[in-house]
């Protein structure tokens, strides 16, 4: 008698297709994919061209090159100084000639070329943003934390924040970068 020859089983592949199908499908759909924000700076509306004429001692010069050296004022400075040289330009309040007549006048004018590092650029705009959150919290007389803590939502706390803007203005004027040569 011969030996039958003992059949092995096998397994239904289309089955396996449908099951790879709907799997990935589940992951296109429960994945999300990233994708880069870049840097948010609220852009005021686009108005029709006016002529604003400054004057020319309100206005604190920042240049950056494509080395990351940082020139204000005409003077080559870092970070640290950068915060007490806006302040002390902003805060004049007309008594030296050569700096800001008031706070509300002060305009910080920022440039950069284009090889400029976005570290760069980034740490000049924190700096700046947080000399401002000093200014103001020196202006309401509290201390920067307090300043910092201040809740939107609060009527009170509202109103602190309101003045203090009107005050101290975030007047910085993001230049067009120019070509490294």
């Amino acid at each position: 008698m011969q030996k039958k020859k003992k059949e092995t089983p096998e397994i239904n592949g289309g089955a396996m297709a449908d099951i790879a199908f709907l799997l990935l499908i589940f992951f296109l759909v429960a994945t999300t994919i990233a994708s880069d924000k870049g840097v948010t700076v609220m852009l005021p509306p686009k108005a029709d061209e006016i002529d604003v004429r400054v004057k020319e001692r309100n206005v604190f010069n920042i240049l950056v090159n494509s080395k990351d050296m940082m020139l204000a004022q005409e003077e080559q400075v870092d970070l640290p100084k950068l915060r007490t040289m806006v302040k002390e330009f902003v805060l004049n309040n007309g008594k030296n000639k050569d700096m800001s007549e008031s706070p509300a006048k002060a305009i910080v004018s920022l440039k950069t070329d284009r090889g400029t590092s976005y570290e760069m650029y980034i740490s000049v705009i924190d700096e700046l943003k947080y000399t401002y959150a000093e200014m103001r919290a020196m202006y309401l007389k509290i201390p920067l934390e307090d300043y910092q803590a201040l809740d939107k939502e609060n009527p009170d706390q509202k109103e602190k924040l309101k003045r203090a803007r009107k005050a101290i203005p975030y007047m910085v004027s993001d230049a067009e970068p120019s070509e490294i040569n």
